[in-house]
């Protein structure tokens, strides 16, 4: 059957608008930042309520920023409008080669928001995570530094520094080169600890357990350690080192532990309610007096993160890997550690 050629035409043109649509569609969500030095490794630092987070080094020459948050910046959009706020939205901004991504700008009582980066690879990265949320990073030679409270975090293909402290999750990693000066430190309270690097890697190792065992499958020749039961001192200013008293300090030291943690979280929690609930009483009042956003009252600031509770009691693993070099140090009080061989890309 053949068609008119207004047929075709009318075709041909809502084929190329869908083309338009869709390609315009795919720079949706998209925001892009410039260091002011490009000469130069930037750094990146990244501030997050709730939400996932992934970062990608590549082959760039800026950062971007892939999210269903609107960025608020001053530069405006391609219609010439500038966001002034949004119902989800985020802070990006650079001065002196960092650029700092700020999705707390909304409160801590704001909406979450999962943010995809890319960044040039040689680029730092600093995170802080308050509620939850799972972090992948991979394919960056600068350092990583994250810190989490709720969230299995994943990084691929490291070759510089890392420093990964999570109060409740997992920890996966792996790692292509290691350096002098660029130690490996992965804490978590709650999850297991899986770290994997070349087999020729020189390393001195520290590997802590205090509810889990300590595994690894580097042959003995390569990775030469020794295993100590580390006992804390009891609240009676005493060191207990054998026998009955040692494994019952372990133990309370393991309790201890877990309810430090879990006050921690339990405290952060009550806070960010306590916030919330004052940004939804604010924002209904201020509706039934017809006031305008400026007549709302502050809402208090939600308290930092607390630290990691110290790391007491439980077994040490520590030794030389093919003879010693940059520190690797990981510790964990529920799960397993696990140091691996990382199998070589064909």
């Amino acid at each position: 059957m053949k068609h008119p050629p207004l047929y075709s035409s009318f075709l041909l043109a809502s084929a190329f608008t869908l083309l338009l649509f869709t390609a315009a569609r795919a720079e949706e969500g998209v925001s892009t930042i410039k260091f002011s030095d490009p000469a130069k490794p930037g750094t990146v630092k990244i501030m997050l309520a709730r939400g996932d987070l992934r970062i990608r080094g590549a082959d760039a020459a800026e950062v971007s920023v892939k999210s269903e948050a609107k960025s608020v910046t001053k530069a405006p959009r391609k219609d010439g409008l500038r966001v002034l706020t949004a119902a989800s939205s985020f802070g990006l901004t650079e001065k002196d080669n960092v650029v700092t991504l700020d999705a707390l700008s909304d409160g801590w009582a704001g909406p979450g928001a999962d943010f995809q980066l890319t960044v040039p690879r040689a680029t730092s990265i600093i995170v802080g995570s308050s509620y939850g949320g799972d972090i992948t990073c991979g394919g960056i030679t600068g350092d990583v530094d994250i810190k989490c409270m709720n969230g299995e975090v994943t990084l691929t293909d490291l070759t510089g520094g890392a420093l990964v402290d999570t109060m409740n999750g997992e920890i996966h990693a792996s790692v292509l080169a290691l350096h002098d000066g660029k130690p490996i430190s992965f804490t978590s309270m709650n999850g297991e600890v899986v770290l994997r690097v070349p087999t020729d890697t020189k390393a001195n190792v520290n590997l802590r357990s205090q509810n889990g065992a300590i595994l690894t499958d580097f042959d003995e020749k390569a990775l030469v350690t020794k295993t100590e039961a580390v006992a804390r001192t009891s609240r009676k200013g005493r060191n207990r080192n054998s026998g009955t008293d040692m494994h019952d300090d372990i133990d309370a030291s393991v309790r201890d532990a877990v309810q430090a943690g879990v006050e921690a979280a339990t405290e952060v929690a009550a806070a960010a309610r306590k916030v919330a609930q004052a940004a939804r009483d604010a924002a209904a009042e201020a509706r039934a007096n017809g006031g305008s956003r400026s007549s709302i009252p502050p809402v208090p600031p939600l308290p930092p993160m607390p630290p990691l509770p110290p790391m007491t009691g439980g077994r040490l693993v520590y030794g030389t890997l093919n003879g010693g070099g940059p520190e690797i140090n990981i510790t964990t009080m529920n799960g397993d550690v696990t140091l691996r061989q990382l199998e070589a890309k064909k």
